[in-house]
């Protein structure tokens, strides 16, 4: 186990102070009874939101709780959102679907996709201006966005109340949905979308753990959908696709074929090449792991734990990070690049942390990220602006006049990501196994239960990178066979008619990749992020549909494309600058590499790329 260092637990124990000690506030005509219908109408947002000067559907707010017994504080804020008028509180038919979103983190508040992805309001980066959301899944259903765990965003809880472990989280969620049932009963046996992002990719496996394990849950879940979600360890979800992540952004390391080659070594020796297959053959992947690097410091430790205690944390560090390009050389790792040998050794600072190592090189070597002008995040290559890292909302969530419109805690300031403290562990870091561990189980039950699987990423993301999902669903076995039977490569389109990326559906399982968008996809690409939901997450659209014929001829609906079928999809050609922060962030233009070293380096790649798949077991 790594060492904590007694700073650290310092701010572990500050954290928990922050995120509990919470409690739910009375506004007038609460009622007195046990949860029911008639909370429908104090639940209901009825004052008008500042800056919101255009009709909006009905929507109901507030904190419920969770039943953990001993824990009377431990709530968990909704803000629910109507498709159309009265069907949240009518007779809906019970055919009809409905949405639960969640954040990740752990720690970010579910309103950050309220504000800024896939709600009806598009949020400016602290809330100051305030747009409709054309685009809000909630257009197509009934929508509500959950604060979870306890303690998170306008979720309160005891001081002593944070969750211990996952399994904990997947009661929580459970003793909750009991609650708001009672409230909005048509919900009941209506389907159930249960999506969400990132970490999200923890909380719902363990969600879905605890459903299927109930024998009268209460709520009727259809399909879980996760974008780019974090299912197994740091190691698959982070630096395995390295090599995937420059094959789509070569700009990061300039185009450099012998850096490539180099790091491509650094990959096998680490053991990251994994192959493959459709279906998957040779059983499950070995477990993979970063271990320290021979010439492990302090600071490598330090900057480990803090990407392990909390992924959604890097998108607060990635400015952190930054600074260290203006610090003098001797703190920080400066990389020095050594040319492709053949003495298969790991490199000695970096170990088998390939990501940070390439990410570096790009730092100290290659425009326009040696410009301090232009930043890097690693939710989304493509922009130099680091715009992600700005969303906040806080202005707009803890304007006064909200907190009152939606029966927010009054016993708390509304915070978009805190870094969550698990109670269970030394150093408040999650301490439950990665779901990959049980993913075949819970397929199992999903497939006994007639629950859908839909795992989606966007192709511009480094932090939770698609290949390390698509490596999760082919060291899964799902309707008893292991991955899919070939390979994602039928393309999908967007309203406009524009290639919107790549899909593969088969046995209940669907994967999406969506073109030119990060780790948060609704927010980056508002309309395929929409699309995506209709036509993928809901399942009207049969595309990319594996499909086997009575006399065994197998068909792909929507084709395939063989040149989609390669390991990685080839990211945008520009890299977005401009200048300002925050409301004043502007987009000036984009950097782009001469057209002479671009196309050196596709000639490179071309045979790179064959030369890999021609070797490969």
């Amino acid at each position: 186990m790594l060492g904590i260092p007694t700073a650290l637990l310092a701010v572990f124990a500050a954290a928990v102070a922050a995120q509990s000690g919470s409690w739910p506030h009375d506004y007038p005509g609460k009622p007195s009874t046990p949860f029911g219908p008639d909370w429908q109408e104090y639940f209901r947002v009825k004052d008008p939101l500042p800056n919101v000067t255009w009709p909006v559907s009905r929507q109901f707010a507030g904190n419920i709780p969770v039943g953990r017994p001993g824990h009377p504080n431990n709530t968990l804020f909704f803000w629910g959102v109507e498709h159309r008028n009265g069907s949240l509180t009518g007779n809906t038919n019970d055919t009809e679907p409905w949405g639960i979103w969640l954040n990740g983190g752990p720690g970010s508040s579910s309103l950050l996709g309220f504000g800024f992805e896939n709600g009806p309001i598009r949020l400016s980066p602290r809330g100051e201006k305030v747009t409709p959301n054309n685009y809000t899944w909630a257009n197509l259903v009934d929508y509500f966005w959950i604060d979870q765990p306890v303690g998170v965003g306008w979720s309160t809880a005891d001081v002593d109340g944070n969750v211990h472990d996952e399994d904990e989280v997947g009661r929580d969620f459970m003793g909750f949905l009991g609650n708001l049932m009672n409230v909005f009963p048509s919900l009941k046996t209506r389907p159930l979308y249960l999506t969400g992002e990132s970490y999200a990719g923890t909380y719902i496996p363990y969600i879905m753990k605890t459903y299927f394990g109930m024998e009268y849950p209460p709520v009727n879940i259809a399909a879980f959908a996760i974008g780019n979600g974090v299912f197994g360890s740091e190691a698959v979800y982070f630096n395995l696709p390295s090599i995937t992540i420059l094959e789509t952004y070569p700009q990061l390391i300039g185009y450099n074929s012998d850096v490539f080659e180099y790091l491509r070594e650094q990959e096998h020796l680490c053991g990251y090449d994994l192959n493959l297959t459709y279906p998957q053959v040779g059983g499950t992947f070995p477990s993979l792991s970063i271990g320290p690097p021979p010439g492990d410091s302090l600071k490598t430790r330090k900057d480990t734990l803090k990407r392990r205690h909390s992924v959604g944390r890097l998108i607060r560090t990635v400015a952190e990070s930054l600074d260290e390009r203006t610090a003098p050389s001797s703190s920080r790792r400066k990389r020095e690049f050594v040319p492709p040998t053949s003495n298969g050794t790991i490199n000695p600072i970096y170990g088998c942390d390939l990501f940070d190592e390439a990410l570096h090189y790009a730092l100290d070597n290659v425009q326009p990220w040696t410009d301090p002008a232009t930043h890097f995040t690693y939710y989304d290559i493509a922009d130099g602006l680091a715009a992600e890292a700005q969303l906040s909302g806080d202005e707009f969530f803890n304007d006064p006049r909200v907190r009152a419109a939606v029966h927010a805690p009054t016993s708390k300031e509304w915070s978009e990501s805190s870094g969550y403290v698990f109670t269970g562990s030394e150093d408040g870091s999650d301490p439950s196994l990665e779901p990959m561990v049980f993913l075949t189980e819970l397929a199992a039950n999903a497939s006994d239960h007639g629950v859908r699987v839909v795992i989606y990423s966007g192709n511009d993301d480094a932090l939770v990178s698609h290949r390390g999902s698509e490596v999760v669903i082919q060291n899964t076995t799902f309707g008893g066979i292991q991955g899919f039977t070939r390979k994602p490569s039928t393309p999908w389109y967007d309203d406009d008619g524009n290639l919107a990326g790549i899909v593969r559906q088969e046995r209940n399982w669907t994967y999406v990749l969506v073109k030119d968008a990060g780790h948060l996809v609704p927010y980056n690409s508002p309309e395929r992020g929409f699309v995506l939901f209709r036509d993928f997450i809901l399942g009207i659209s049969d595309t990319g549909l594996v499909v086997t014929s009575e006399n065994g001829t197998v068909s792909v609906v929507g084709g395939e494309d063989p040149a989609l079928a390669g390991n990685a999809l080839l990211g945008q050609p520009g890299i977005y600058i401009g200048t300002g922060v925050g409301e004043d962030m502007t987009t000036t233009g984009t950097f782009t590499f001469p057209a002479a070293t671009v196309a050196a380096w596709e000639s490179f790649i071309a045979t790179a790329t064959a030369t890999r798949a021609s070797s490969g077991p």
